[in-house]
């Protein structure tokens, strides 16, 4: 499996030197070795350290991450031609190897994914900081702070923020989950929690206000609440969670896109996209990503139109990150988008399928966060970009350019790798020399 992820990777970047140049690219054996010895060195360690883990999470990473360098790299051609912008590839080769050495090192240096429950606390606040601080020392970046800029390095403390959210309610919740399934007062029909466990949600709430309000950052705002939410409702199986959940945060964004600015205009060309082209044109709107996006979808149809064969390049500066899905939707057409989306589905199954062998509490609800998260980033990049819902300005995992995005999914991996390994190891066998009743005996 690692080997047919390796091959798509290598024929696309192939494709696409043959549909730009007229010729297979000169670095295609280099980058055909790199990518190979990269996998080789991933296989060898998983192998090593977590023998018994998911055999398919590994190759569905490579395959996407692999994915991502082939339309990075197609972008960077195009994006030289017509506005002679600097090439990604670099950068993105070098933040994937940085991503995948990471998740390596934490798959050979944790022992046992159980450890990470001692530091709940410390993961709270470290999310907190980290979700707070690009409202004070973040730099603003198309309409959203979201960024933290350190000299010449910057990068995005939010994508960081889910994994450190995720253990955090695994190991809370490991531990109060009795007390938060206790039924207060039915209204309508749905239990409502009571007063004293209505506190965390209720606090939950706020901050997520806080980061849309301060920082106008809708996307890291949404799964950071209904990451919450789902775990909190996999750990008590009470739907009025889920129910309370989804209407605060409902009343929430509302408020808020009504006074803020940024977020008002976001779901104005939600609502409304070809309003970028009237004369004169209405107030607010100021971008026609969302037309242009339109566009590049129904020139691709089915089949699409081959690799750098496309035009999601006048897009801008959204093609590399979360744009980068129009690429996919033009050049690969239905067929491309409907395989890329079923790998992240499976990506995500066998999360979830971890979850449910995971022997322990907290690796159950650890699983189920991860695999939420990467579900949840997935759902509003792509529902964002082809118009589902408003625009949120997070990278799409392994496929769109940047550091962070690439470290933190790449943890993210490590974390599922290590929870399957567990789930998946076999009881050990009896001791040598014991007779089979003995043997029952203890089983009993």
């Amino acid at each position: 499996m690692l080997g047919f992820a390796v091959l798509l990777t290598v024929l696309g970047y192939a494709s696409v030197g043959l549909a730009i140049d007229g010729r297979v690219p000169e670095a295609l054996p280099w980058y055909a070795l790199g990518l190979s010895a990269a996998a080789a060195v991933a296989h060898a360690v998983v192998r090593g350290f977590a023998p018994y883990a998911d055999p398919l999470i590994l190759p569905i990473a490579i395959g996407l991450s692999g994915l991502g360098l082939v339309l990075i790299h197609r972008l960077d051609i195009s994006y030289a031609l017509r506005w002679h912008s600097e090439p990604f590839e670099r950068n993105q080769l070098m933040w994937s190897g940085i991503g995948l050495a990471v998740c390596l090192g934490i798959v050979a240096l944790l022992k046992d994914h159980r450890l990470l429950q001692r530091y709940t606390y410390i993961m709270v606040f470290a999310a907190l900081v980290m979700l707070m601080a690009p409202a004070f020392f973040g730099a603003d970046a198309y309409g959203a702070k979201r960024w933290i800029k350190l000299g010449a390095l910057s990068f995005q403390p939010g994508e960081f923020v889910k994994i450190a959210i995720a253990v955090f309610f695994a190991g809370y919740l490991t531990v109060h989950k009795d007390a938060l399934a206790l039924a207060g007062r039915r209204v309508m029909g749905f239990q409502l929690p009571r007063g004293r466990q209505f506190g965390p949600i209720a606090g939950v709430w706020v901050l997520s206000l806080l980061v849309l309000i301060f920082e106008r950052d809708l996307g890291t705002s949404l799964i950071f609440f209904g990451l919450f939410v789902i775990m909190l409702y996999v750990a008590t199986e009470r739907t009025s969670w889920v129910v309370t959940g989804l209407l605060m945060f409902a009343v929430g964004a509302v408020v808020v896109a009504s006074f803020e600015p940024h977020v008002h205009g976001r779901v104005a060309a939600w609502l409304h996209p070809m309003d970028y082209y009237k004369v004169p044109r209405p107030p607010g709107v100021v971008s026609d990503q969302a037309a242009q996006a339109l566009f590049s979808f129904g020139s691709g149809g089915v089949l699409g139109t081959g690799l750098g064969r496309g035009h999601s390049d006048l897009i801008k500066f959204a093609g590399r990150s979360d744009f980068i899905l129009t690429t996919v939707g033009e050049e690969l057409g239905l067929v491309g988008m409907t395989a890329l989306f079923l790998l992240f589905a499976l990506l995500i199954e066998r999360g979830l399928r971890t979850a449910l062998d995971a022997r322990d509490p907290f690796g159950k609800l650890l699983a189920t966060g991860l695999s939420g998260a990467l579900a949840l980033q997935v759902f509003v990049v792509s529902g964002g970009v082809m118009g589902l819902i408003p625009l949120t300005g997070k990278a799409l995992p392994f496929l769109a350019s940047g550091g962070s995005s690439q470290v933190a999914t790449w943890i993210l991996i490590a974390l599922l790798l290590k929870i399957s390994d567990s789930a998946r190891r076999p009881d050990p066998g009896p001791a040598a020399g014991v007779d089979e009743q003995a043997t029952q005996l203890i089983r009993q």
